[in-house]
């Protein structure tokens, strides 16, 4: 709980609006203690937020997606997700209207960060 549920308790603001600008790397560099296992990413100039995890199978991956489909969905806020190989799965998270990250992602991360994903990850959970 703590630091990190201020995030997960808050809800995406649409980001449609012209006031809505991508934070500062160092705005991102301030935010991310608050969703632990998230990484920081700087992709041609576009700042993006990854999380890696190894799944039990690649049904159990799709059950994965599943569950932060719905979350997602909930936020309208939506991820780009991937399945790579049978058992890898990636998330990247950040705003596409902006071209950069706002705090909604950093809401959507926190909220994914609540699931209970235990389940579907091997026993050597990736970070």
């Amino acid at each position: 709980m703590g630091i990190e549920q201020d995030l997960s308790i808050k809800k995406c603001v649409p980001c449609n609006s012209n006031d809505i600008r991508p934070m500062t790397e160092q705005a991102a560099n301030e935010l991310i203690p608050k969703v632990p296992g998230w990484n920081l990413v700087n992709e041609t100039d576009t700042l993006k937020l990854n999380r890696s995890w190894k799944v039990k199978s690649f049904t159990k991956g799709l059950e994965l997606f599943q569950a932060v489909a719905d979350v997602a969905e909930a936020e309208g806020h939506h991820p780009d997700l991937h399945l790579v190989g049978w058992n890898n799965v990636k998330i990247e998270i950040w705003t596409h209207a902006v071209g950069g990250l706002t705090e909604n992602d950093f809401i959507l991360a926190a909220k994914i960060n609540g699931l209970d994903l235990q389940h579907l990850l091997r026993r050597k959970a990736a970070t």
